[in-house]
């Protein structure tokens, strides 16, 4: 097993608004607490969610970028990008590899989180959604080799003058073989405030609050720590 960093920079990248929130929004709090420089890249701007029908559909992605916005500031995230893709159609191609490889290199982590390329089958619905795989799988790639490689994408250094960068370790959410836990017990409030956010996503925002709860202490629980803390999981994977 891997010991986590104690990063002073980090990228996350997530498929949706909102998934930062959900998956590892505890995580991120404890981070930015402790004084680390967290970014967020947002692949889809969520176009294909909410629950309202009234909404259009061609308002929803605007809102759903305000509600990021909203969120991060709660979780202490110092800067979200909008990639601006389609909900629902993701796909670890080139271009999505290289847009997050532009990232790395602009922000210059030590630690890249994502959601994990994985599918967890005890837990197919929210971790399983294919953007979320497709996401992952295209942040590993851009992780190793694709940022580090100066020979890779070459024109993000001859046009950009964005070096190669190596990312230390990658930590991984949603899926199979999580192999650390994370006691965000003083960042739960937080986490539950920035999912609050989300408002065009929770028709029920107390029930939404309180699965998300359980769900943590359930974690905490499992992982063996003192009743009535909260956990989140994770793998984490070292690069080199």
């Amino acid at each position: 097993m891997v010991a986590p960093l104690d990063p002073h920079r980090v990228l996350v990248v997530t498929a949706h608004p909102d998934d930062v929130d959900f998956a590892c929004g505890g995580t991120v709090a404890r981070l930015a607490a402790r004084g680390a420089d967290v970014a967020l890249l947002v692949a889809t701007d969520g176009q294909t969610g909410g629950f309202d029908p009234t909404v259009p559909r061609a308002a929803l992605a605007g809102i759903r970028r305000e509600e990021q916005a909203a969120a991060a500031r709660v979780l202490g995230i110092s800067s979200v990008r909008h990639l601006g893709l389609v909900d629902g159609e993701l796909e670890p191609t080139l271009a999505l590899r290289r847009a997050i490889a532009r990232e790395v290199r602009r922000h210059r982590p030590e630690v890249v989180l994502t959601w994990s390329p994985e599918r967890d089958w005890d837990r197919l619905p929210g971790p399983g959604h294919p953007d979320h795989l497709a996401v992952g799988e295209a942040t590993v790639r851009a992780v190793y080799p694709d940022a580090r490689n100066p020979f890779a994408f070459p024109e993000l250094l001859a046009d950009e003058a964005l070096e190669p960068h190596a990312v230390a370790q990658l930590w991984l959410v949603g899926g199979p073989g999580s192999d650390h836990v994370v006691d965000v017990t003083a960042h739960l409030d937080t986490k539950l405030a920035a999912v609050r956010c989300h408002a065009s996503q929770l028709p029920d925002p107390d029930a939404t609050a309180q699965r998300v709860r359980d769900w943590l202490h359930h974690n905490a629980e499992v992982a063996g720590l003192p009743a009535g803390r909260a956990a989140e999981r994770l793998r984490v994977v070292a690069t080199a």
